[in-house]
């Protein structure tokens, strides 16, 4: 990457793909430094091999594999307890009570990291599972069953909760 030229490209590529990319990650690792972090790690490397991104033919799906294996590494890495301090549904959600909020929070916190991931490439991103399984280097089944187990596991635990109200 030389002269500024590189660095501006880099930095429209920042600027349009972040946010999104910041959502996914942090959907992943349930940790909002941890998604930070993986976002920064995968734009720095970008950075310090001297490419600005135009040189790639689908900088959007470089970049989410990228951040994808990223937030894998960061998850090795971090332990289960250290998980949580800031909303897997923001900055998006907007609707429903703060416990209703709360309570999807936690179900999905429980999920698996892969569940997760799914989860999130499905309903917030609205991807097939051809796509979803594309993306993340599994079977279309594996994509679609992990997509059936963690609304599984989201119906239990909401299904939980809401028996508990008075």
């Amino acid at each position: 990457m030389k002269g500024s030229g590189g660095r501006d490209a880099l930095s429209q590529a920042y600027d349009l793909h972040a946010p999104g990319l910041y959502r996914y990650a942090l959907m992943v690792v349930a940790n909002g430094a941890a998604a930070e972090d993986a976002l920064h790690q995968v734009f720095l490397r970008l950075a310090e091999s001297g490419r600005d991104g135009t040189g790639i033919e689908n900088l959007a799906a470089y970049l989410r594999v990228a951040v994808r294996n990223e937030c894998f590494s960061q998850l090795r890495r971090l332990r289960r307890d250290e998980a949580g301090g800031l909303s897997l549904l923001s900055p998006r959600n907007g609707q429903g009570s703060i416990e209703e909020k709360l309570t999807l929070e936690r179900a999905l916190g429980d999920l698996s990291p892969e569940q997760r991931e799914v989860v999130h490439l499905k309903v917030y991103e609205g991807q097939t599972f051809d796509e979803i399984a594309a993306a993340t280097g599994v079977s279309i089944n594996t994509a679609a069953s992990r997509y059936r187990y963690a609304l599984e596991r989201l119906r239990q635990a909401l299904g939980a909760e809401e028996g508990k109200k008075p």
